[in-house]
């Protein structure tokens, strides 16, 4: 049975080609260990929506602030958020996946995922409300 092809990667014995699988599996698994818990997929679901500043993600989580952090790092360890600087503000948004197929591909299929689940539309209506100047005390 012949091995697969990486087209990403040149494979030049077969001590590469098992550590690109290794690799491989770590990323994937890093991935999918993101997106087990119920509130890293919740934050996923308002990042889609909006940019979003720690503040305003426990506000609408009703979660610590540290414990949002300790979410926002394994999301942006998985590859699936990145964040910008904006003066005082560090805002968190969706990637793009460019650094991984597999946050690629769960983030273009999660747009699609639990439209209808009632704590996500719930959640996703009081996005408006939470505005950062009255939920974030500098």
């Amino acid at each position: 049975m012949p091995k697969p092809t990486l087209t990403a990667f040149r494979v030049n014995s077969i001590f590469d080609y098992d550590y690109i699988l290794e690799v491989t599996l770590k990323e994937f698994i890093r991935v999918m260990k993101a997106l087990s818990d119920p509130n890293r997929v919740k934050i996923l679901k308002m990042l889609q929506h909006r940019v979003m500043c720690v503040c305003e993600i426990k506000a609408a989580l009703d979660l610590a602030q540290p414990t949002v952090s300790r979410h926002l790092k394994v999301l942006e360890n998985a590859g699936l958020v990145g964040y910008k600087k904006d003066g005082l503000w560090v805002n968190y948004h969706i990637t793009d996946g460019d650094h991984s197929p597999y946050a690629a591909n769960l983030l273009g299929n999660l747009r699609h995922w639990l439209q209808g689940d009632s704590e996500i539309k719930s959640l996703l209506e009081k996005l408006p409300s939470i505005r950062r100047e009255e939920v974030c005390k500098r």
